[in-house]
């Protein structure tokens, strides 16, 4: 998907984004962004290791 925007379209959403937040507050977003990434990308992997734990007990 990200092949499709292309270079021109990433520098239009960035100039978007920096219009609506101002220089002051990327930081802020940019920290929450990635805070709530690590926190999806950690709750869908003990999904899957619970996951994996009840197949394993299955074969059993």
């Amino acid at each position: 998907m990200l092949n499709s925007i292309g270079i021109p379209g990433l520098i239009i959403i960035l100039v978007i984004i920096l219009i609506m937040f101002g220089p002051s507050k990327l930081p802020k977003l940019g920290r929450s962004i990635g805070e709530s990434m690590k926190n999806f990308k950690d709750s869908t992997k003990g999904v899957l290791d619970d996951e994996e734990d009840n197949k394993k007990e299955e074969k059993m």
